[in-house]
């Protein structure tokens, strides 16, 4: 049974929030919980960008009762005008009386303003509780916020010996459902969906979301540096929009071409291949929040080396194949020891039917490192 007190009724707020994840693009998924005198009387969650906050949704519900109440949110509340009026003034005008907040805004225009407003009108804000749980719902929109490119969750499908695809190249099903389903409802989550042209030469994929309900169709991007992209490819639909990351040499007319078709044409770097980092920029600045990076071995390995992966999901299958020329995951040359290796911390095991999923983020600094290796510890530890 859980205890009735403020952690419970953040969990509440945390849930709602959950529940709209994918759906407020670059804007955060929040959550709030109005109660009064031991009764909840109003819910809300923040469910599309430019329409109404978390926090009003809930003081609508509450309407009168919400004077001298206390509203659980879990990120600070809005004080500045964008596309609706500041969540603070609105908590203020109903009388709230304390606010309790999850976790702060690292949004520059937010930023403690609202907290630091609030306890100017006399309100009581208490922040932090259950904190790390609200910034790890909210680490695309964290991440794009502050370092201005996508958040980009590399994942892929694989057997125990690291092949995604037999030595013919047959890759049709490594997993089973329950994990075929899990990740169709991680596109139904992410702003984006990223491949490179030869996925899409290979296998024709339509890259949409398909579940048992109507999911949202991500962005389509394709990484083509020389435009083999055909003008017919299934991605080329109109199921979502297409974005072909190419480069400035790339020929004209068949950009002209794939323009005429649908797509549109984002140049990158001029060299040869695609400047990986100018394109994650360039993505960001068009409001792409986060990326879910379903390529093959050479373009896992490529945004690896790039330092551009942000967290990685790798679904096993208990199956082994072999075969000389078996793609793996990640097709790079590699370091030349293994005290070199890319290490992932913040590491999480979860079962999908017969199979199963590692989920982990790239240390790239040594601070990374020492915290992965502090969260293993306690997590070694016993409790009670």
């Amino acid at each position: 049974m859980d205890v009735l007190n403020d952690e419970y009724y953040m969990r509440l707020a945390l849930q709602l929030a959950e529940g709209a994840t994918g759906q407020t693009g670059v804007n955060p998924v929040v959550g709030c919980v109005v109660v009064k005198d031991g009764r909840i009387v109003g819910m809300g969650a923040h469910l599309k960008r430019g329409e109404a906050h978390a926090e009003v949704h809930a003081l609508n519900m509450a309407g009168e009762q919400a004077e001298g109440a206390t509203a659980y949110v879990t990120l600070e509340p809005c004080s500045h005008h964008g596309a609706t009026p500041p969540c603070c003034d609105r908590l203020i005008k109903e009388k709230v009386s304390r606010v309790v907040v999850a976790t702060t805004d690292p949004n520059p225009l937010v930023a403690g303003r609202g907290i630091e407003k609030l306890r100017e009108r006399g309100i009581t804000v208490e922040v932090g509780l259950l904190g790390a749980q609200a910034k790890a719902m909210n680490e695309a929109f964290n991440h794009h916020i502050v370092k201005r490119r996508p958040f980009v969750t590399l994942k892929t499908a694989l057997t125990l010996d690291g092949r995604i695809a037999t030595h013919t190249g047959h890759s049709k099903w490594i997993t089973g459902p329950d994990a075929r389903e899990a990740v169709h409802t991680l596109r139904h989550r992410h702003a984006a969906i990223m491949v490179g042209v030869e996925t899409v030469l290979a296998d024709d994929p339509e890259l949409t979301t398909r579940l048992s309900v109507p999911g949202l169709h991500p962005v389509r991007i394709v990484v083509d540096s020389r435009l083999r992209l055909p003008g017919t490819a299934r991605v080329m639909n109109n199921a979502a929009p297409t974005i072909v990351l190419t480069t400035e040499s790339a020929d004209a007319a068949v950009a002209e071409r794939l323009t005429s078709a649908g797509a549109e044409i984002v140049r990158c770097g001029s060299g040869s291949r695609v400047d990986l980092p100018e394109a994650m920029r360039k993505l960001g600045e068009r409001g792409i929040s986060s990326i879910l990076l379903e390529g093959g071995g050479v373009l896992n390995g490529a945004m690896l080396q790039a330092e551009l992966v942000d967290k990685l999901m790798l679904f096993y299958a208990p199956l082994i194949v072999g075969g000389e020329g078996s793609p793996s995951a990640f097709a790079f040359r590699g370091p030349e020891a293994m005290s070199a290796a890319y290490r992932l911390h913040g590491v999480k095991l979860e079962t999908y039917g017969v199979d199963w999923c590692v989920t982990g983020y790239p240390a790239w600094t040594n601070s990374d490192i020492d915290a992965g290796l502090a969260d293993e510890s306690s997590s070694s530890q016993g409790g009670s």
